[in-house]
């Protein structure tokens, strides 16, 4: 799938989908997302209060500037409808960047999941990244498949909240050889 880079700074359009880095008028959508627990319940610190929220795309905005990388809200391009998000944040732990997705449940089997976090791994790497991870929870088989579909291998885990969280790591693909 070819991935092209909008000319408005760091969107990308992939077949299917628009991501754009968010802004301040995604802040209703993403405090819908991120408190319902369909949606986000299952992302690493669950989900989040609207104040929490506010922060976080404070966060995320300044993030932007800073890497030149973050997160994005995912529009369906026939639509306009947002779908949830995607994006390459820096770990809490200090352990690297780390591919996160979470997508309203009425998403699910449809590829957009998929779709996103490959669009973004892609961004990632074409930034510079030398390796990008992602944590899914051992029994969140639909994330855990995504990454793999992806090219993401499952490299570690460790325990978070009683549950046990998978690590996942992918590194830039080899250039071809000219041969």
């Amino acid at each position: 799938m070819v991935v092209q880079r909008l000319a408005e700074g760091n969107g990308i359009t992939t077949p299917r989908l628009s991501l754009r880095p968010v802004a301040p008028e995604n802040l209703p959508d993403l405090i819908a997302l991120k408190a319902d627990e369909d949606a986000f319940g299952l992302m690493l610190h669950g989900i989040r209060t609207p104040e929490r929220t506010r922060e976080e795309l404070e966060d995320d905005m300044e993030f932007w500037l800073v890497r030149g990388y973050g997160t994005w809200a995912v529009y369906e391009r026939a639509t306009g409808d947002f779908l949830g998000i995607t994006g390459l944040m820096e770990r809490p732990d200090g352990r690297g960047v780390a591919l996160r997705f979470a997508l309203w449940p009425a998403c699910r089997g449809k590829g957009y999941a998929r779709e996103a976090a490959r669009a973004a791994l892609a961004f990632g790497f074409r930034r510079g990244l030398a390796q990008i991870q992602a944590v899914a929870w051992e029994g969140n088989t639909a994330s855990r498949q995504v990454l793999v579909d992806i090219g993401m291998v499952e490299c570690d885990d460790f325990q978070h909240r009683g549950r046990r969280m998978l690590l996942f790591r992918a590194s830039p693909p080899e250039p071809l050889s000219a041969g």
